[in-house]
């Protein structure tokens, strides 16, 4: 019974650190969308309890592995949360990466989103809860609807970057302020992509089947 009290304490401690990501995540988007400095530091600043609770979980991970040499059922819910666990400290550390653009956007002369951030960023929004509501719930189906989503981020960000140079060769005088709005969009892939792995592992948590390269 010792092992099913710190499975379920690794339960509660990684839903704990979802809710910590997705609220970086919506807040690094709130701080574009306004311009804000203030929230986007507020990102910046929360991180390190995210890189503190990512630390602990793994270490909690590896004290089971250590201590009940799990199996089975258990072997393969150890080996997910660690992987997820990952993953939801780099979607942290990307939220940042676009609170610091922001802070960087502030100083320079202001100049339009070039593409469509609120339907891009919706949609990593979209993936990012149902990645996590996936995991919560064990849900396969929603798991897999994550992973269908990818290609469609990854194809807005390919239009991103024509967009950006098209708008380049227009206003070169805006040169930074966009290459910082590609950069953004870059970073807006990478979430989708770890939003991936975390409905993959999700997968192979539930069905004990390893997807990656499948889709």
């Amino acid at each position: 019974m010792h092992i099913a009290r710190e499975i379920e304490n690794l339960k509660k401690r990684v839903l704990t650190l979802s809710a910590m990501v997705e609220e970086s995540f919506d807040r690094s988007v709130q701080a574009l969308n306004r311009m804000d400095g203030v929230l986007a530091r507020q990102v910046i600043d929360a991180d390190v309890q995210v890189d503190q609770f990512e630390v602990d979980i793994e270490e909690e991970c590896l004290k089971v592995l250590a201590l009940h040499q799990p199996v089975a059922n258990d072997l393969r819910f150890i080996v997910s949360i660690l992987k997820i666990n990952n993953d939801l400290e780099r979607i942290a550390d990307l939220a940042v990466n676009i609170s610091e653009r922001v802070l960087d956007l502030q100083k320079m002369e202001r100049a339009p989103i070039p593409f469509d951030f609120a339907s891009m960023s919706g949609k990593v929004h979209d993936m990012v809860k149902k990645s996590l509501d996936s995991l919560v719930t064990l849900d396969p189906q929603m798991a897999r609807e994550v992973i269908s989503l990818d290609d469609e981020v990854d194809q807005m960000h390919h239009e991103t970057y024509s967009l950006v140079i098209d708008q380049i060769k227009q206003h070169p005088d805006r040169i930074h302020a966009l290459i910082c709005y590609l950069v953004i969009s870059r970073y807006l892939e990478r979430i989708a992509d770890q939003t991936t792995n975390i409905a993959e592992d999700t997968l192979y948590l539930v069905e004990g089947k390893i997807v990656r390269h499948q889709f």
